[in-house]
């Protein structure tokens, strides 16, 4: 019997075999060895077949094979009378996975990181392997200032050719920065500088915002963002010579030392265009955000770059290419900037692709489209597309992108992707006073119906000062250039004596008819007409205003009400804008025919505005007047209320104006409102886009026919929310703490709304 034996070790493995192999024709292949792999996959992955010729070369080539799949540990390749024997000796594979010691990361983000580099269950165990695994664990620990961090690796044989690996690990303290210290800075004090940073030496926050933990990334950017503030103020040679970060050998300080070069304070001596200019160069002058005799500023610069590529965009060249080059003068620190514009080909859009809307039909997010497909790239009409999508509420994310067809150098298509959001609403709202209790109102509601756009509402309240039965439906593209029609039906029962507002009760019954014209494409001019029959209860408790009333106009009226209106939209988003305003102005009038003669005007703007980051503005103002004609006063039942949500929080529901002699709220004929309001992320939550915290102040206040604004006063309250999308609609929190609070008002500092942000 002749045997023939190849011992595979590490390079010499695929050299040469211990032994000289005679060439023979392989009759038969038989695997020896084996535990948990299947024959056939020893058989996939061997590169010698029946009836192949072996030798000496395909031997080691067989091995090398087999060595690669990363199952086995030793093989080796035996022969006798055409008989080919592959003897292996399999790796183990992993049973189980164990770590101890971890709790300043989940156990479930550790194994993550290990599944990445390969280590998980039920795979093979390396040796080389598991020194990656031991790495990867410090390398998580040490990015989250861990620089102690001990990992030990142990493995326990199980049968069956299987091993539990376990990691035990001690965190160490975590490392916090000692000190920071900026070399070189002449013209702004270190701690001006300092403040820039997202980086800090530990402070009364640094528990909650781990800002005093050493991060690469952090310091980069803390780098960049010292790097903008110096060349926007002109430093133009501004320059980070070295950072050095060194570690105390304890492993608990972290020292960082930034050495910087100011340089000379630059001016900016003139601007010229060069290059295939195309528009106008008086209109680029405008465009520029800098002119000569500024002081130099790397930011206007930018800007000015990015605002002259975005209109050339506007007229289809999606591909500018535009620079700004710098002709410096060292010697007077000035510098002469020329844009250099290369348009490059203009380019249509050949298909708009959409996709992610599961639910919602396609034909309503392209008819908010703006960009037209066929038509020629416009910059500004394809962000007013994105912005109208995102106005819809109907997604989360609505995103897209302009690829070049492959092959052309003049076209593009346009894929919008957009991710949905639940878009029916369970509306609750509660508030609670200690001398009302809990007051709660409700409505369910459907924005997308069946993914058409169309909008449906049933408002069911059962506060204490409301009982509303209501139904609503929206059609928002009644006509296909954007013309909505609506109908509402509602009954309404009003006792404002329950919240001491009032000691009267109505019952109302409507119908109305609403459309909506748009006028531009932020703009919409609004008209309806609608019947109420109101009764009037009143009782001898009853103000003796609410008496006369009954006595001089009865008990029962009947109205026939027009609305007209304007309503402007410009915001970014219809959940959580940054950017944007939206004003609005309506008149109510009860129309002659009617027995109720009147008129109501109320205006509202809104505006939001980004102050830095994640952080926006939002002031808000509302006004309102009323009045009767025609010998009759505005129905009492129709005035203004003012406090609670959506007004001044802090107050009870409409509780702030006019009271009669037993101090009951009766609203007023005119009303003014403010709100001033900071949203800001909810620190510790990566989701920005459902769930932020703001910081407000309210004023507001209803009048009588009597009362002056000025003398009247404003109440104010103070303080903070939480803005949360849910599945089941939008909810917002708030507590808040009247500022000038009188005799009489009542407070309710605590107050919910589900389905209503603003």
């Amino acid at each position: 019997m002749k045997i023939k034996h190849l011992v595979a070790i590490l390079p010499g493995l695929y050299a040469a075999s211990a032994f000289a192999m005679q060439p023979f024709v392989v009759k038969n292949i038989k695997v020896e060895g084996i535990q948990r792999t299947e024959a056939g996959t020893v058989f996939s992955y061997l590169p010698v077949k029946v009836g192949d010729t072996m030798d000496d070369e395909k031997s080691v080539v067989a091995i090398k094979a087999l060595y690669a799949t990363g199952f086995f540990k030793d093989v080796r390749i035996e022969s006798e009378n055409g008989l080919l024997v592959v003897v292996v000796q399999e790796r183990p594979a992993i049973s189980g996975i164990e770590i101890t010691g971890a709790k300043e990361i989940k156990q479930d983000t550790l194994k993550s990181g290990l599944k990445q580099i390969g280590l998980a269950e039920s795979r093979i165990l390396d040796k080389s392997l598991l020194d990656k695994a031991v790495q990867e664990l410090k390398r998580q620990y040490v990015g989250r200032g861990h620089y102690g961090v001990k990992v030990v690796a142990t493995v326990t044989p199980l049968e069956r050719n299987r091993v539990d690996v376990g990691f035990n690990i001690s965190e160490g303290e975590v490392a916090k920065i000692h000190k920071i210290d900026i070399i070189g800075n002449h013209d702004f004090k270190e701690s001006e500088l300092l403040d820039l940073f997202s980086l800090s030496t530990p402070n009364w926050l640094s528990w909650f915002t781990n800002d005093d933990q050493y991060s690469k990334n952090k310091l980069s950017a803390d780098e960049e963002s010292l790097r903008s503030f110096y060349q926007n103020r002109g430093y133009l040679e501004f320059g980070v010579n070295s950072i050095e970060v060194s570690i105390t050998p304890d492993k608990k300080d972290i020292y960082i030392t930034i050495n910087i070069s100011e340089g000379p304070k630059y001016t900016v001596s003139g601007i010229k265009f060069a290059g295939d200019r195309l528009i106008p160069e008086a209109e680029l002058q405008k465009i520029v955000g800098i002119k000569s005799g500024d002081i130099f500023s790397r930011e206007k610069v930018t800007d000015s770059i990015r605002l002259i590529s975005d209109r050339l965009g506007d007229e289809g060249y999606a591909f500018a290419n535009v620079n700004a080059i710098p002709d410096l003068d060292k010697e007077k620190h000035t510098a002469a900037f020329t844009f250099s514009i290369d348009p490059g080909h203009r380019v249509y859009v050949r298909r708009i692709n959409i996709t992610g809307n599961t639910r919602t039909k396609d034909e309503v997010i392209r008819r908010e489209l703006r960009q037209m497909e066929g038509g020629w790239y416009m910059g500004q009409k394809i962000k007013d597309s994105k912005q109208r999508v995102d106005r819809l509420g109907y997604f989360t994310d609505a995103n897209i992108e302009t690829p070049a067809v492959v092959g052309t150098n003049d076209q593009v298509d346009l894929n919008m992707s957009v991710t949905e959001r639940p878009t029916g609403n369970v509306s609750i709202g509660a508030g609670f006073a200690s001398s009302q209790g809990l007051i709660l109102s409700g409505s369910v509601s459907e924005n997308n119906i069946f993914g058409t756009g169309n909008q449906a509402s049933i408002q069911l309240n059962t506060s204490k000062i409301n009982t509303v039965y209501a139904f609503s439906y929206t059609n928002p593209y009644f006509t296909d250039e954007g013309t909505s029609l609506g109908y509402d039906l509602y009954k309404r029962n009003v006792n404002p004596s329950t919240l001491y507002l009032g000691q009267y009760s109505t019952s109302t019954l409507g119908a109305a008819v609403r459309y909506g014209v748009p006028v531009t494409d932020n703009d919409i001019i609004h008209y309806g007409l609608g019947f109420e029959s109101t009764g009037i209860n009143v009782n001898t408790y009853s103000s003796q205003r609410y008496i006369d009333y009954v006595n001089t106009f009865g008990s029962n009226n009947s109205t026939i009400m027009g609305t007209i209106g304007w309503s402007r939209d410009t915001r970014n988003n219809a959940f959580f804008p940054t950017e944007g305003t939206m004003k609005s102005a309506y008149t109510e009038i009860g129309l002659p025919g009617g027995t109720l003669k009147y008129y109501k005007i109320t205006a509202q703007n809104m505006w939001f505005h980004t102050l830095y980051k994640d952080f926006t503005l939002m002031l808000n103002g509302q006004a309102g007047i009323g009045g009767g004609y025609g010998g009759k006063p505005l129905p009492f039942f129709k005035n203004f209320y003012v406090g609670g949500t959506g007004s001044v929080r802090g107050y009870d529901v409409s509780s702030l104006g006019p009271r009669d002699s037993t101090n009951q709220a009766m609203g007023g004929d005119r009303q003014i409102i403010g709100n001033a309001e900071i949203y800001f992320p909810m620190p510790g939550i990566k989701d920005k886009k459902s769930v932020r915290l703001s910081t407000f102040i309210d004023g507001g206040m209803a009048y009588g026919p009597s009362q002056l604004p000025v003398k009247g006063g404003l109440r104010y309250a103070a303080g903070l929310a939480l803005t949360w999308i849910s599945p089941v609609g939008p909810l917002k929190f708030s507590i808040a703490q009247p500022l000038n609070a009188q005799t009489g008002d009542n407070i309710q500092r605590f107050q919910f709304m589900l389905g209503n942000i603003f």
